[in-house]
């Protein structure tokens, strides 16, 4: 990937996500705030896909990382889930890529900045809230 913070990916999905807006229904919700830089989100799971779509105001950094996790979920059962965010927090905090992320390793520098990585795992907390408030 790009040696970059805010490679094109990331522009691309922070200004035109894909899964931003709550959906007609949804099984579980749950919210992040990061009173440092302002970033909030809401993030809506559904059971079924699973799909995630959320609401959010903030940086590019964390908007891309909640579009790019809603897609790495999709078809995830939650166990599958619990691994997808501990193994993008490990590339978030060392900067070591993993292969099995695919698109989520565009975040990968994030961890030069270490004031920005709580505003790439933001999301991924809001989800881990969903997902333990729905089961």
């Amino acid at each position: 990937m790009s040696e970059q913070l805010y490679h094109e990916l990331i522009m691309d999905r922070a200004r035109n996500p894909k899964h931003a807006g709550r959906p007609a229904a949804f099984d579980a919700q749950a919210e992040g705030n990061n009173p440092m830089c302002g970033d909030r989100i809401h993030v809506f799971l559904q059971h079924e896909g699973p799909q995630v779509s959320f609401d959010a105001r903030g940086c590019a950094i964390m908007i891309a990382s909640a579009d790019l996790m809603a897609d790495a979920i999709a078809g995830a059962d939650p166990a599958q889930i619990r691994h997808l965010r501990s193994a993008f927090e490990a590339v978030v905090n060392t900067g070591q890529e993993d292969p099995s992320l695919g698109n989520l390793n565009a975040l990968a520098n994030v961890s030069e900045y270490r004031s920005r990585i709580r505003c790439a795992t933001l999301p991924w907390t809001a989800l881990g809230q969903a997902l333990e408030g729905a089961e």
